[in-house]
């Protein structure tokens, strides 16, 4: 018997798998998809001229295998391993509510592929449910997990720049990455016409500057490649193998099993207890039941829905720490897919060095100090870059010196920004299962059914409006704008099916991230929040598995658990 199960190695499971190792729990991981190794099995390595297919996948392929992978931008002949292919794992949605399920199935899960946008939610964000009406209230605020942001931001290395905004608090930063000549064009010119807007460099979680603590677990500054979505062989940015995992180990608490894909939690309906979790070998199908006093579910916001949906018994007949009915409900993701992107005509005759791993953030402006036509909020993600010899090349056919001097001609500046907007908690928004289709391992598909309301579909038309001002604000032509956001699922930041809440019977888990029903569960990624801010939410699935991995340490220590 282990001390504590953590199921999931991805962004949350990683960090309480540091955490309650450090404390010292004999913990083990469970991962359902195979043992990768950190650098080893990173194409980062690769030249543009190693790149299959120029970096394609070919179109037979993309359409059998990766048709809902492909969506997202990081998925090419280089990266093709890290995503799970569609044709092997089957869901279903309704013909009218499509949603895109991006994942990758493999030891440090998402944590490989992230986009390292690191965010706090603010106090307004906590309290958003319980002035609005909308979801349930949080069981806590920001001041309660403040000291824990403080604790991750230290560990991972975030990059960034103190702002004082009360919308999007500040952090422990390292040095920003700092704005091109392009952004500070529209730094200067969205502040100047628009107050109260900001335009800050985009806090990362990549070491700009490593510092001795990153250093004794290999890990190195950012080289400036922007070759993220492939590894990072120099442990530059944070995911669990570079980071969090490596921690872990180092303590020799640390069990990892991989090709172990969770059944179900077996429940002791005498003691109100979880003992244990139910796993099927990947490669051989065959089943084991691993035992633990404490259990996490960091599986991801539907995986673990779908373990807690499939856990039944009669004591729970609807899934695990279900008596609320929650569980599976309120699935939310952030409005995606809303960009503008123009030329400046007038843009600075100067260029850049290297490629960072980030670009400018505009924190959220509406609904902030005074009330809006829609509830909550946006913030943007963007970046000025300009055009080089690639597009001059690829223009015209040519060759000899006339195509060489052609691509020593910089083009014009481009700027594109995109928002991310706060989609409202909604319970018909939900995951169940598929109770007569099941995967090749004998487990019961999902089926998602999420939609945009009303709300959303205000707050989009004015991300769009609001993203074409600024633009042309700076000077710029509106080449292309979206017109709606992309499908449910596109903005990969999946929250809400397991939500907590102080209601037993409105919410799923407790302040400590703790279930309502079954005390020694604990559930600590995205499937844990009561709502989602505008924010990329990583950074906070983070924050709550330390801090909920602390409590769950002392819990066990006084015998509450």
């Amino acid at each position: 018997m282990f001390d504590a199960i953590v199921i999931g190695s991805g962004m949350s499971g990683g960090m309480a798998a540091k955490e309650l190792c450090e404390r010292g729990l004999k913990t083990l991981v469970i991962e359902r998809g195979r043992k990768l190794e950190h650098g080893a099995s990173y194409t980062d390595w690769m030249q543009p001229w190693d790149l299959p297919n120029a970096g394609l996948i070919p179109q037979d392929e993309l359409k059998q295998d990766y048709p809902i992978q492909s969506k997202c931008y990081a998925v090419n002949s280089a990266t093709k391993h890290y995503w799970v292919k569609d044709s092997e794992h089957p869901y279903t949605t309704p013909e009218d509510k499509s949603f895109a399920w991006i994942r990758g199935y493999h030891l440090g899960g998402r944590s490989l592929m992230w986009g390292r946008q690191s965010y706090r939610l603010s106090p307004m964000d906590f309290e958003a449910n319980a002035k609005d009406g909308y979801g349930t209230d949080w069981p806590i605020r920001y001041e309660e997990l403040a000291p824990w942001y403080d604790q991750v931001e230290k560990f991972i290395g975030v990059a960034g720049s103190k702002e004082g905004l009360a919308q999007l608090p500040d952090g422990e930063f390292l040095p920003p990455f700092a704005l091109n000549d392009g952004e500070l064009l529209l730094k200067q010119a969205v502040e100047e016409t628009f107050p109260g807007r900001k335009v800050i460099p985009g806090r990362v979680a990549n070491l700009s500057k490593a510092q001795p603590h990153h250093e004794e677990l290999g890990r190195t500054s950012c080289q400036n490649r922007s070759l993220c979505e492939r590894g990072c062989s120099y442990g530059a940015y944070h995911s669990s193998l570079s980071s969090s995992l490596p921690a872990a180990e180092r303590t020799g608490n640390l069990t990892i099993v991989t090709d172990a894909i969770v059944h179900s939690i077996a429940h002791d309906p005498t003691t109100g207890k979880a003992t244990g979790v139910r796993v099927i070998d990947a490669n051989t199908k065959e089943g084991r039941t691993y035992e633990a006093k404490v259990i996490f579910g960091c599986a991801s916001t539907i995986g673990t829905a779908q373990i807690l949906l499939n856990s039944r018994s009669e004591a729970f007949p609807n899934g695990l720490a279900n008596s609320s009915d929650m569980v599976g409900r309120n699935l939310i993701d952030h409005l995606y897919g809303l960009s503008v992107a123009g030329i400046l005509l007038k843009g600075p005759n100067t260029y850049y060095h290297g490629r960072r791993p980030t670009g400018v953030y505009i924190p959220r402006f509406r609904n902030v100090t005074e009330p809006g036509e829609f509830l909550r909020g946006y913030g943007f993600q963007g970046s000025a870059t300009r055009v080089g010899w690639r597009s001059a090349a690829l223009a015209m056919p040519g060759i000899g010196a006339e195509l060489k001097q052609r691509v020593r001609k910089l083009g014009p500046w481009m700027i594109v920004v995109s928002g991310f907007g706060e989609m409202l908690p909604n319970p018909e928004n939900r995951v169940t299962l598929n109770a007569g289709d099941t995967d090749q391992w004998g487990i019961p598909t999902v089926h998602i059914s999420c939609t945009h309301g009303e709300n959303d579909r205000k707050m989009a038309k004015q991300i769009i409006a609001d993203g074409k001002a600024m633009v042309e604000a700076a000077g710029g032509m509106v080449m292309a704008a979206a017109e709606e956001p992309g499908e449910p699922g596109l903005g990969i930041h999946e929250m809400g099916t397991a939500r907590m809440g102080k209601d037993p019977k409105a919410s799923v888990l407790n302040k400590y991230n703790q279930a309502h029903d079954v005390p020694n569960l604990f559930i600590t990624d995205g499937s844990a929040m009561a709502s989602s801010g505008c924010q990329n939410p990583s950074l906070t699935y983070m924050a709550l598995s330390a801090r909920a991995a602390h409590h769950a340490v002392e819990f066990l220590k006084e015998g509450k658990v």
